[in-house]
């Protein structure tokens, strides 16, 4: 049953020959890495406008200076990610940027800033969309949790299925967002430049008004830079993409980056023009639309069916980007391995998972609140921004290539805006944002301990050639059987014992409930194997594990003296279905768990049922 319904959901394995029809062009990597910072405008721009009305309508003149400084940190981000693309055609992005130029320490917090970022980008992405949704169809609002983590859950179905699907699937709500926010603001400036809709400005480009400060200018820029998360997923998906990978990657980067400064420009400066307001009951980018198209005709409705789509599958840029970044670091021994392994459709499967899990939780805890996830969200984006581009700057003097110069100060420039963002947020909203300074340290914690293991690991299993294998020779077998009932699985466990054994013992536990049955049992099971030696333990607890555990203990002693190795022998039948296994207990499972922290061989003996 489970298998069909993952053949179901996922569709059947691919060879691992078919993994290089599973990687994507230039088309398609845009429909499938683009949506998280396409999407960013329809809140972006907003967020601006709602930092400056704050004080007086007077200010919104000042979103055009801040949109321009975020069309700045924007081209200097692009370039310098292309920049790091050809560097790094590995993938890995900041994280490989950072661990390679300012050490494993700060790519470790670029990482761990990374990993957390993407399943804030599901979490944000999911509970924005739908947000739209409720906005729509109110009655959905008290179920919007619980939709959005179906939401999420299909998303994960979607990219178990490859990356190629995912994308094919993306292709309708990205292209139809891309085309439907281009035609509106093709119309909006050309009504612009002929007059036919007035000039609305609250304020005039310059003109005074009291409050402006350096802190409110310092708010509205923060709150804008929201729209560049998700620029840096394309940097860690470079493998997905067709040969000549670098070059189809930076390509895209352009690509993505061209459209979102044409779209972020176009949203503040219509905004400013008509002399928009935020409203609590629609938004900014829904007012642009109305008075565009004249008022609420069909062209309205489909610009925010398309912001609806594209906001409820922004998601999807960290299912693509977080499982990539998970095996660079796996690969460098701070992830476990299994982060490594590829499922049926070629996709990183465990990653995709784990993202899965990760965003659902901080959907419940933040309750599905855009407003207290994005100043994290922002935190975890910026940080490795800066390490990143500062982390290029070392690179190009360590090179010093054909124009490493400017280069360098192209990565300056990125460096020290986002570096500014940072401090800023930290400052400015410290009280959604201080999370980020007791989790990185955590989280940087964790991967060293994995680091750690696994170098322990390779230190004692390494061979090394100049030294003997040390190998004991031992001058018997003891091997010692669990036994619960006398039955044909009990018996056939025994015969096998045998057979590779030179003394075999049984043991079995038993309880104050019916010592006449547990007598029974003793007297038939000598009566059956006479040269085998039973051992029948009493708990007054009624506890397997630990009376199994300490007669092994005792057992061990005695293998070690006569030179024997030691094999415990766990019986256990297999029904025919497999979800029949919920309908019988799981000792032998709970027994093989507790026993492997004991220094002995532990082995199961498989009975299979055929009805």
């Amino acid at each position: 049953m489970w298998r069909f319904l993952k053949r179901v959901l996922i569709g059947k394995p691919l060879k691992t020959l078919d993994e290089g029809g599973q990687h994507l062009n230039r088309f398609k990597a845009l429909a499938l890495l683009s949506p998280d910072a396409l999407s960013s405008v329809a809140y972006g721009p907003e967020q601006i406008t709602i930092a400056l009305v704050a004080v007086s309508a007077l200010t919104l003149w000042m979103q055009i200076p801040i949109a321009l400084l975020v069309l700045v940190l924007l081209a200097a981000i692009t370039f310098s990610y292309q920049q790091i693309i050809h560097a790094y055609p590995g993938g890995g992005g900041a994280y490989m940027v950072s661990s390679e130029n300012w050490g494993k320490r700060a790519g470790l917090v670029a990482g761990g800033s990374l990993l957390v970022d993407y399943m804030l980008t599901v979490a944000v992405s999911v509970s924005s969309g739908m947000d739209a949704i409720a906005a729509a169809i109110p009655s959905l609002r008290p179920y919007s949790i619980l939709i959005s983590i179906l939401i999420v859950l299909g998303l994960m179905a979607i990219n178990l299925r490859g990356v190629r699907e995912s994308a094919t699937f993306l292709m309708i709500p990205v292209y139809l967002f891309i085309t439907t926010i281009a035609i509106m603001l093709v119309v909006g400036l050309y009504n612009v430049a002929t007059g036919a809709v007035p000039y609305m400005a609250t304020a005039h480009i310059g003109q005074s008004a009291g409050g402006i400060s350096l802190v409110l200018f310092l708010r509205a820029f923060s709150s804008g830079s929201s729209s560049l998360t998700g620029v840096e997923a394309i940097s860690n998906a470079v493998p997905n993409f067709k040969e000549p990978k670098s070059r189809n990657a930076a390509g895209t980067l352009l690509m993505m980056s061209a459209i979102l400064g044409f779209f972020f420009a176009g949203i503040t400066f219509l905004s400013y023009y008509y002399g928009i307001i935020p409203k609590n009951d629609t938004t900014v980018l829904a007012q642009i639309t109305e008075v565009t198209f004249g008022g609420r005709g069909v062209a309205f409705y489909i610009i925010q069916l398309s912001t609806a789509l594209i906001l409820a599958v922004a998601a999807n840029t960290g299912f693509s980007a977080f499982p990539q970044l998970a095996f660079n670091m796996a690969k460098d021994k701070f992830m476990p391995h299994s982060y490594m392994d590829k499922g049926d459709r070629l996709g990183y499967s465990n990653g995709i998972i784990s993202l899965a899990l990760g965003a659902i939780v901080l959907i419940l805890i933040f309750k599905g609140s855009v407003e207290q996830l994005i100043p994290l969200y922002a935190v975890g984006v910026f940080t490795p921004f800066t390490l990143s581009q500062s982390g290029m700057i070392i690179h190009w003097y360590r090179l010093r290539g054909p124009r490493w110069i400017f280069k360098s100060m192209i990565n300056f420039i990125g460096a020290a805006i986002s570096a500014i963002l940072v401090i800023t947020l930290f400052w400015l909203h410290f009280g959604s944002a201080w999370p980020y300074l007791i989790l990185m340290p955590i989280m940087v914690l964790i991967f060293t301990k994995i680091n750690h293991h696994y170098k322990l690991v390779a230190k004692q299993l390494r061979v090394i050639s100049q030294e003997p294998i040390k190998r004991h020779r031992y001058d018997g077998a003891t091997v010692v059987v669990l036994v619960s009932n006398l039955t044909k699985v009990t018996a056939q466990a025994i015969d096998y014992a045998q057979s590779i054994g030179d003394r075999v013992l049984a043991m079995h536990v038993s309880f104050d409930s019916n010592p006449e049955k547990e007598h029974r049992l003793g007297v038939e099971f000598k009566s059956e194997f006479p040269d085998v030696r039973y051992v029948d333990i009493h708990s007054s607890y009624r506890s397997i594990t630990e009376p199994a555990i300490r007669f092994v203990d005792e057992i061990a002693k005695g293998a070690k003296e006569r030179n024997h190795s030691l094999t415990i022998l766990i019986p256990q039948f297999v029904p025919k279905q497999g979800w029949q296994h919920a309908l019988h207990n799981q000792n032998s499972l709970r027994l093989r768990t507790a026993l492997s922290s004991r220094d002995v061989t532990v082995s199961t003996y498989y009975f299979h049922l055929t009805e």
